[in-house]
């Protein structure tokens, strides 16, 4: 059997309807914290931070010697006063890799001393 013109339209129409109402997929994005410096003393991370787009999903790579630092998701008091709450547990592999969750998300090196040099980043995820 035959196809006509107005089948091949038919169809055409429907793949384009298709293509335009599919779900737009998003990708998360990985920073690379301190870019190629890394984690650790060098780097101001609110200045790193800054001008930046994150996204709930974006990933953050925490690349330091490892045994040197860790790294620690807290809270925004455990932020502000470098003290990591008993039930965080540290990252210590030298290349972490932390998943944001929507809002703001901290992170401290629980390493004494470390916090309170700089080695602290806050960011607002999408």
């Amino acid at each position: 059997m035959a196809m006509g013109r107005g089948s091949c339209t038919k169809v055409t129409l429907i793949v384009m309807l298709v293509i335009i109402w599919s779900p737009i997929e998003s990708y998360a994005a990985s920073h690379v914290v301190g870019d190629n410096q890394g984690w650790g003393f060098s780097v101001s991370y609110s200045d790193w931070a800054k001008g930046k787009s994150f996204a709930s999903g974006d990933t953050l790579v925490f690349n330091y010697q490892s045994g040197l630092h860790n790294v620690v998701p807290v809270t925004a008091a455990g932020y502000k006063n470098c003290k990591a709450s008993g039930a965080a547990e540290a990252a210590t592999s030298g290349n972490d890799n932390l998943t944001l969750k929507k809002g703001a998300n901290y992170f401290i090196c629980s390493i004494p001393g470390h916090c309170s040099a700089g080695m602290k980043l806050q960011v607002v995820a999408e």
